[in-house]
């Protein structure tokens, strides 16, 4: 028996910070389909919602005409959620760890420790163009 095509929901959308709970509202949708828990759906959206705050205030810099893009394909186990902006990019490895004792009282760089810690995968590219494209995978059975 020949496996299900993956399927993929686009979304494109102003750098706008209201827009947020839109894409919160079609991750919790296409989780359903894949058939994931609440509570896998809800680490999700931290790491989603996280993702998509860094391409709209780093990224774009809350340009509203410069664009977030992001791509959630639907597989029979996991799902892959990608996060690109039109930003310069940046280097992953300069974030300063949040969970170091000098850095715990700070507010920046919780974003890619939440997404590392709720997702199976995060990896980052930089197309040659420019901007960041953050692609997350979570698998069905593995919990948060």
């Amino acid at each position: 028996m020949k496996a299900p095509s993956p399927r993929t929901i686009k979304l494109d959308i102003a750098s706008r910070f209201e827009l947020l709970d839109m894409v919160q509202t079609v991750l919790t949708h296409v989780s359903a389909i894949v058939g994931f828990s609440e509570d896998a759906t809800h680490y999700m959206t931290v790491a989603v919602r996280e993702s998509v705050i860094n391409a709209i205030k780093h990224g774009n810099r809350e340009d509203e005409s410069k664009r977030v893009a992001l791509a959630f394909t639907l597989h029979p186990k996991e799902m892959e959620i990608e996060v690109s902006d039109e930003g310069k990019g940046f280097d992953p490895d300069t974030v300063p760890d949040c969970s170091a004792e000098e850095n715990l009282l700070k507010t920046n760089g919780r974003g890619i420790f939440f997404m590392r810690s709720f997702m199976d995968s995060v990896t980052y590219s930089f197309p040659l163009g420019g901007g960041t494209v953050v692609r997350m995978t979570k698998k069905l059975d593995k919990s948060p």
